[in-house]
């Protein structure tokens, strides 16, 4: 495609692709709350009809580049994992290598972590089909959690739940059932450790630690071992983990 031609005009590329293209750049430039199909329309160089053609309303258009945004980012998790798994690593070191990943997808697509992990969007309200894309991430999360249950890999916890647990069906589901004890509450810990994980992302990406940190990148693996420690985890300093997924 030649510089300065829109996606939706070359003929090469599909409606659907080349709106969805031309939205994710837009996303940058507005962001979420003021994507409409008028202004997917102009900055693509179609008429309003041939967008609402393919997306009849916004949330259409915003359901479709969160489903992508999710099963992107999944994707980079798995493939991290899958690389960590044939060099051999620790269930620790693989939990480095995710968050690697994810950090690096996150730095390289700012608009779609954002539209992801931001401000929720006015009026919008994600739809059913955006859970099994959006599940991507915590189930690579909870594979390398089982993993290292089986393998003995985990500490016991000191502190426990207080109480009956604290969680939905579909969150036990994901994980693949109840651990027994010592670790019946290893469920909880690990939304709290994907909580942890994102968050550390929010604030690396939005700039909340520049001010405060002077390496990014050493800071982020030694918060990710912290938060895993919550879990049990260890996260061995300077393990291979079968490929540099180190972000910016």
């Amino acid at each position: 495609m030649e510089s300065g031609t829109s996606p939706a005009a070359d003929a090469t590329v599909g409606p659907t692709a080349a709106i969805k293209s031309t939205a994710r750049r837009l996303l940058e430039t507005l962001g979420a709350g003021q994507l409409s199909l008028d202004a997917v329309a102009d900055a693509g160089g179609l008429s309003r009809a041939e967008v609402a053609a393919v997306f009849p309303h916004r949330d259409d258009l915003l359901t479709a580049l969160l489903v992508d945004a999710y099963d992107a980012s999944g994707a980079a998790l798995e493939q991290a994992d899958r690389d960590a798994l044939a060099a051999g690593a620790s269930a620790g070191a693989r939990l480095l290598a995710v968050a690697r990943a994810l950090r690096q997808w996150s730095f390289a697509n700012t608009a779609e972590f954002t539209l992801v992990y931001g401000s929720p969007v006015p009026g919008y309200h994600a739809p059913q089909e955006t859970v099994p894309p959006a599940s991507r991430t915590p189930a690579v999360l909870a594979g390398i959690v089982r993993s290292a249950l089986q393998a003995g890999e985990l500490v016991p916890p000191r502190r426990t739940v207080p109480g009956p647990p604290l969680l939905r069906p579909e969150a036990v589901a994901l994980f693949g059932g109840t651990p027994g004890a010592p670790y019946t509450d290893l469920v909880e810990r690990g939304i709290v450790l994907w909580s942890g994980l994102i968050g550390l992302l929010v604030f690396q990406v939005f700039s909340r630690t520049h001010d405060s940190v002077s390496d990014e990148e050493t800071f982020f693996d030694f918060a990710v071992a912290v938060v895993a420690e919550g879990i049990g985890l260890e996260v061995p300093a300077g393990e291979s983990t079968g490929g540099n997924t180190d972000g910016p």
